[in-house]
């Protein structure tokens, strides 16, 4: 018998795995008494410090496509998927320096904005409320997509652990994200990403060290990938085809690195950091963590080959459930090894919960702030915003566990068919826009909205009308819709700002008195 399901029978493991979701449910609880309003349960108050705002913005952005869908697909076809990697380390280091400080500051003198629609009603004086809730229908759309992809990593994770039923394993999965992230708000779900950051962070260190170890080394590892297939660390040969990788196989794995100006869940961790001196420092951990933890996935992709090869009585029927297997494997003996693999599973739940929880409370912010709180009750107080919030928390939640359970679906089986999508779809709605509305001051309130729509729209009929009819006759087709989603936007947002009316004297003195703050050192 394989040693797949060893571990997911000790009482151990199970223990150990169980008293860290205790302990997430139980920081929700902490903070659920804490929150006196909208500020404080989306935004914690702009309270955060650096070291919180850094591991919580790294760990929500990466998720269960860290441990499953980057390893497996390096699995599959070698060190070339590792362009993805490099576009995604790139575009981390440009948030972080070219916009993290200013939308904190941009974001509190602007109407002390606590959402991205929020932000960008406010930047360009919108009373019409039309960016607003076009914002938020983006929002609500793409993160339905997103949360999917988390629950799908849940339920693959319960079913290799536990042998448990797909669909009772992904409604469990879903349950315990939606129970701490309904408790304690914002500050729950960063203390709890805090948490869940530095132990993904060890888990994607320590597995594949103990493979190397067993393989003789740095040395002995490189040179039996070598002898499994030569081009397994070849970056521009795919290990599955042989093939050289083209010119739109490159553009479109260091386009990842695009859809960070986008991500609202990243995005609102720059808004809430205590004060804008302290970006500078939170950049250098979250470089840190970033920089180490995918070369981790990377090289836990490569060395899988040598692992099953170490234990040939391990099969792996989906490669994105590589790390599991290798974590149930190698700790399968003795107590504290059994201890040890339920905490490292852990870490597979952490990636989970720690970018589900963010997309849960970004998704409920643009229902309840954005849509509720300005177009169908303007007269609700905090407590009864907090409510609704918690409310569409648990639908959003329901619609994504749904979704995600259509197993006859290969778009809704891969994990990282669904994050690329969603991730493409919020760069390119939200990425040029963000960039433009922080540095350009001709942006106007036109080009906004105009660039999100196309924006989206691109992603949609690129992926779904596109790619599949011309694809394979025009390469260009084929390229990662975030690429011309994102070229599309900011052309419409330049082109109509220029066209239309230009911003009102108040938005532009606004525009120049943050540009002076941002040009001061604090």
């Amino acid at each position: 018998m394989s040693n797949l399901l060893f571990a997911a029978v000790s009482p151990y493991v199970v223990g150990s795995f169980a008293g860290y979701l205790i302990l997430m449910l139980a920081i929700g609880a902490v903070f659920s008494g804490k929150m006196k309003s909208l500020g404080d349960y989306y935004l914690g108050g702009r309270k955060m410090n650096k070291w919180v705002v850094a591991l919580s913005a790294q760990a929500s952005d990466m998720s269960g496509w860290l441990l499953m869908g980057l390893p497996g697909a390096i699995y599959l076809s070698g060190f070339s998927e590792a362009w993805i990697g490099i576009g995604l380390g790139i575009g981390t280091y440009l948030n972080w320096k070219i916009v993290a400080q200013r939308l904190r500051k941009y974001s509190q003198a602007c109407g002390d904005s606590i959402t991205i629609p929020d932000f960008i009603a406010n930047r360009f004086g919108d009373k019409t409320g039309a960016s607003r809730m076009v914002a938020a229908v983006i929002i609500l759309a793409f993160f339905l997509f997103y949360t999917a992809s988390g629950f799908v990593s849940a339920a693959k994770l319960f079913n290799t652990m536990f042998g448990m039923d797909y669909t009772t394993a992904l409604w469990i999965g879903a349950a315990v994200v939606v129970s701490y992230t309904l408790l304690g708000g914002y500050m729950a779900v960063c203390w709890t990403d805090f948490i869940q950051g530095s132990l993904m962070f060890a888990a994607i260190v320590i597995v594949p060290a103990c493979v190397i170890a067993t393989a003789g080394g740095f040395s002995a590892t490189v040179d039996q990938i070598n002898a499994v297939n030569p081009y397994l660390l070849n970056l521009f040969t795919s290990a599955s085809t042989g093939g050289a990788m083209g010119v739109i196989g490159l553009v479109s794995c260091l386009a990842w690195g695009l859809g960070y100006f986008g991500m609202p869940h990243i995005l609102v961790r720059f808004m809430s950091i205590d004060n804008p001196a302290e970006v500078k420092g939170s950049r250098r951990i979250a470089m840190a963590w970033v920089f180490i933890s995918l070369g981790a996935a990377a090289v836990i992709g490569l060395v899988g080959h040598l692992f099953l090869a170490q234990h040939p009585g391990v099969e792996l029927d989906d490669p994105e459930k590589l790390f599991m297997v290798m974590i149930n494997t190698i700790f399968a003996n003795g107590v504290f090894s059994k201890i040890f693999a339920g905490i490292l599973l852990s870490a597979i739940m952490a990636a989970i919960m720690s970018t589900a929880d963010s997309q849960l409370l970004v998704s409920a912010s643009a229902f309840t702030n954005d849509l509720y709180k300005k177009v169908i009750r303007r007269k609700a107080d905090n407590k009864e915003l907090v409510t609704v919030s918690r409310l569409a928390v648990a639908a959003v939640a329901i619609i994504a566990a749904i979704m995600a359970s259509n197993t006859e679906s290969e778009f809704f089986k891969v994990v990282m068919k669904m994050v690329s999508f969603a991730w493409g779809g919020f760069g390119a709605a939200f990425g040029p826009l963000m960039l433009l509305a922080l540095f350009w001051r001709r942006t106007n309130l036109a080009g906004a909205v105009s660039g999100m729509i196309v924006g989206a729209a691109t992603c949609f009929v690129w992926k779904f009308v596109l790619a599949p009819a011309y694809g394979e006759c025009m390469p260009l087709f084929g390229v990662y819709e975030l690429a011309p989603g994102f070229i599309l936007s900011f052309a419409t947002i330049v082109v109509v700002s220029l066209l239309t009316k230009a911003p009102s004297k108040e938005i532009l003195e606004e525009f120049d008195r943050v540009d002076e703050i941002a040009a001061t050192r604090d």
